[in-house]
């Protein structure tokens, strides 16, 4: 704009300066453009003047939005330029940009009319050079080192004899065929094999989600729980094993409660899945035989236990039937062991033919005396006196029985139900039903308490025939 007070302003030109209208200035043919015209002419002429460049500068200020864009900035030691990477080429980067990483960023130069700003759209984004990849890799392990993933407290102990091993490696390639055949050579073994791509786009998202495949196997399922998973690869470049570096396989593999062999390249070849793993082999044969022992050897080592355990018993055995011989010759003979007990043995028989004829011969003594008091005469005196004495108590019995009496008119009187014997009249009125028993039968009766008795008449009874007495009872002699 020019200046007022300069000697090259023209009368005409201060003379318009100090309108508030604008108006057509005579002689200038140029029209008043808009902000967003004069952007997007040089939007136009920045894209068509550059095209696609390659730049090469230190990552700063990189960040993952919501929506899956990046954005960050490349820098040297004299200027920087603001970059962006759309979403579907954020995906397919073969690494993880990090601040401080220097790359070589290849895309469109254009602007952002919106902050008047230039920036490059980012199509495809390489490491600077090994340098570069060796620093990414450096500081990725120590984040990982600083999360504590590669403690050695971590470490879980393999297996001795894994019945079921889980490969996760390419299926197609010669490792797969390597770690087979050796397996059967040394120990058959039921293996479950997990093909993925190694390398290249996609290929480490494939490897962490093989591995927690392995580790969400439910034991006891159609599928069997591997005991032991393999991470195997072939060898090549720092690039052709980068896969492995990733931190999603390295969290994954660190994460996964089976026990793990990392087999990645070759003996010099060394990733951070490797550092996760439980055990590092140098080469996926190795791996095979550190996963198993050797069957033959198994079995040599049993028949050797088994041999040593026979001889071991059998030495056991004759130790001790030398023991058992040198005490039985300590031990006294038999006829000094047994000789008193045989001496009271013949003692105790002597004394017992004494003692049974001894015995015998009282016995005789005393079935004599027995017998000499069983004589007819003498039995017959004692059978004669017992006989007088039972007919005594007969005829005593005959005189105190009861019912004697009822022959010469009297009747005896018992209560019903009962039968004990009234002796007086309180107890017959007590009774109120009675029993009178004459010689040829009874006759219930009841008393009558309430009225007045008459005198009572006296009668002649009379004469009854007398009764022949009954002849006494024999005794039975026994």
């Amino acid at each position: 704009m020019p200046d007022p007070f300069s000697d090259d302003v023209s009368s005409d030109m201060v003379a318009n300066m100090g309108r508030l209208v604008a108006e057509q200035v005579p002689g200038d043919n140029a029209l008043a453009m808009s902000v967003g015209e004069l952007a997007f002419k040089l939007k136009r002429m920045v894209e068509g003047e550059f095209g696609h460049v390659r730049l090469r500068g230190e990552i700063s200020g990189w960040k993952r939005v919501a929506s899956g864009h990046c954005y960050m900035s490349l820098k040297d030691d004299q200027a920087a330029i603001d970059g962006v990477i759309w979403k579907g080429n954020a995906s397919s980067l073969a690494f993880v940009p990090q601040d401080g990483i220097e790359v070589i960023a290849t895309g469109k130069l254009t602007t952002y009319p919106g902050r008047s700003k230039y920036q490059i759209v980012i199509e495809r984004m390489e490491l600077a050079g090994a340098g570069a990849l060796m620093a990414l890799l450096e500081k990725l392990k120590a984040k990982l080192a600083g999360e504590g993933l590669f403690d050695g407290t971590r470490k879980k102990r393999l297996p001795f004899m894994p019945k079921v091993i889980g490969v996760v490696t390419s299926g197609t390639g010669a490792v797969i065929r390597d770690i087979l055949h050796r397996l059967e050579d040394r120990c058959p073994t039921h293996v479950i094999v997990w093909p993925v791509k190694v390398q290249g786009e996609g290929s480490a998202a494939e490897i962490a989600a093989a591995v927690r495949g392995f580790d969400a196997i439910v034991p006891g399922g159609p599928v069997p729980r591997p005991d032991l998973v393999i991470v195997a690869r072939g060898g090549g470049s720092v690039e052709d094993l980068w896969s492995f570096n990733e931190e999603v396989v390295v969290r994954a593999v660190a994460a996964c409660t089976i026990p793990i062999i990392s087999a990645v390249g070759h003996e010099t070849d060394t990733t951070l899945c490797d550092f996760a793993a439980d055990l590092r082999a140098p080469t996926p044969t190795a791996a095979a035989e550190i996963a198993v022992p050797v069957l033959a050897d198994l079995r040599l080592t049993i028949d050797s236990h088994r041999n040593r355990t026979e001889r071991c018993a059998r030495r056991h055995v004759e130790r001790g039937r030398e023991r058992l011989d040198a005490l039985a010759r300590l031990l006294p003979k038999r006829d000094q062991l047994l000789g008193p007990q045989r001496q009271r043995a013949d003692d105790f028989g002597q004394r017992l033919d004494r003692g049974l004829e001894r015995r015998l011969t009282l016995a005789r003594g005393s079935l004599d005396r027995s017998g000499a008091a069983l004589r007819p005469a003498t039995l017959e005196r004692k059978l004669e006196a017992k006989r007088a004495q039972l007919d005594a108590t007969w005829r005593l019995v005959q005189s105190l029985n009861p019912d004697a009496i009822l022959d010469r008119g009297y009747a005896r009187v018992t209560a019903r139900p009962g039968g004990e014997t009234l002796a007086s009249a309180t107890s017959a009125r007590d009774a109120g039903t009675l029993t009178l028993h004459f010689r040829d039968g009874v006759v219930d009766a009841v008393t009558d308490t309430g009225l007045e008795r008459p005198a009572a008449k006296t009668y002649a009874a009379p004469k009854a025939k007398p009764a022949p007495d009954p002849a006494p009872r024999q005794p039975t002699l026994l």
